[in-house]
């Protein structure tokens, strides 16, 4: 099956900010590509978050949406949280449902609720009256932010772009917000099948315009977040997901890493291989041992740490990582994370100190 699979050329050809052997060699762009590192490289899904007193002082200021659409202060606390923590990658910071108002729906992050969709798709018309993304101009801050981002970051230091992937981004336009239960996900799924896969290939062909702009604007690597994918059964990820998945990858450009993640998905990892991606994510829910020889050595994976052990302290966070990179086994392709993102109450000092741990017990 074709995918999208990095290679040698550079990742990044913006004519304002080429890509340097310094980034192109770097350990998180080499376990990308399966090739040998010094160590195991370590990024963290919301690095820039609630548990940085810094990052909360620039919350106190701004909506978290004006945040988002603010590409100084985007790139304020993307620099940060990556120089802080040491890691070996920075992402973006934005959020994975940006995108849906250029496709015509009105969101909102009301305080205390999350994210709220005020006009959900329910039904078919619903569905027809999305708009087509035809580009990602009405998204430029987010690129905005990347150029100011990747200026402002170590000339070795990758910088992720991200989106949602289509299955997440379907749920939470029909539901309106979050869900335990996807009640309304699941009846459209399967009461109107025409008008599901009519919306899942909508967003597939949203998707890479938005990600082939933010490679454009300097990101060297994407990722898909496929958070909520887990409450599926592999029959129906299979029929109602792998096909726009797999058509929304397959459109990425060429030559960059693309890191495929989902929670709960123990059961679809051949599934989501087959989809697409370079690297793709474990979460805790599975050891990394078993869950890479099901994916396949030909592929990276990214994971898998419980991001609930950072409440415990550096003996055992050291223990875990150890455990982890074991199962690892030094093979080429390993990328060190979190199973999901950082917890608001996470200690700072422990999150560091699985940094320091996942370089120290690494290092060849």
């Amino acid at each position: 099956m074709t995918t999208n699979s990095p290679t040698t050329q550079a990742t990044n050809l913006t004519s304002d900010n080429p890509t340097t052997d310094a980034l192109h060699n770097s350990p998180f762009m080499r376990a990308c590509r399966r090739e040998s590192v010094p160590y195991t490289p370590v990024w963290l899904m919301r690095q820039a978050g609630r548990y940085m007193r810094e990052y909360r002082e620039v919350r106190a200021r701004t909506t978290f949406l004006e945040l988002c659409k603010t590409p100084e202060l985007a790139s304020e606390v993307t620099v940060y949280a990556a120089e802080r923590l040491g890691v070996d990658a920075a992402i973006i910071f934005a959020d994975i449902l940006l995108i849906l108002e250029p496709l015509g729906l009105e969101l909102e992050f009301a305080k205390g609720e999350g994210p709220v969709i005020h006009n959900p798709v329910r039904t078919a018309a619903d569905v027809d009256r999305l708009r087509e993304m035809e580009s990602a101009d009405s998204l430029d801050y987010v690129m905005q932010a990347i150029r100011q981002t990747r200026r402002a970051l170590k000339p070795d230091l990758p910088l992720i772009g991200f989106a949602g992937a289509p299955f997440t981004l379907a749920s939470y336009m029909i539901e309106g917000g979050g869900s335990k239960n996807y009640v309304h996900t699941k009846r459209l799924m399967h009461a109107d099948s025409g008008a599901w896969h009519a919306l899942m290939s909508r967003i597939a062909r949203a998707l890479p315009l938005y990600l082939n702009a933010q490679i454009e604007a300097g990101a060297q690597a994407v990722q898909l977040f496929d958070s909520w994918v887990g409450c599926l059964s592999p029959a129906d990820y299979r029929e109602f997901v792998l096909p726009h998945t797999l058509q929304a990858i397959r459109n990425i450009r060429p030559g960059v890493p693309v890191i495929h993640f989902g929670t709960g998905t123990a059961t679809l990892l051949e599934l989501l291989r087959e989809a697409g991606g370079d690297v793709i994510g474990l979460d805790w829910r599975i050891p990394l041992d078993e869950g890479w020889r099901r994916i396949g050595y030909d592929r990276a994976v990214m994971g898998n740490f419980d991001q609930i052990l950072l409440f415990t302290s550096p003996a055992i966070i050291r223990e875990h990582v150890g455990r982890i990179l074991q199962q690892a086994g030094g093979r080429p392709g390993h990328i060190f994370n979190l199973g999901h993102g950082i917890l608001p109450e996470t200690p700072v000092e422990n999150v560091l100190a699985l940094v320091e741990a996942v370089h120290e017990l690494s290092r060849r």
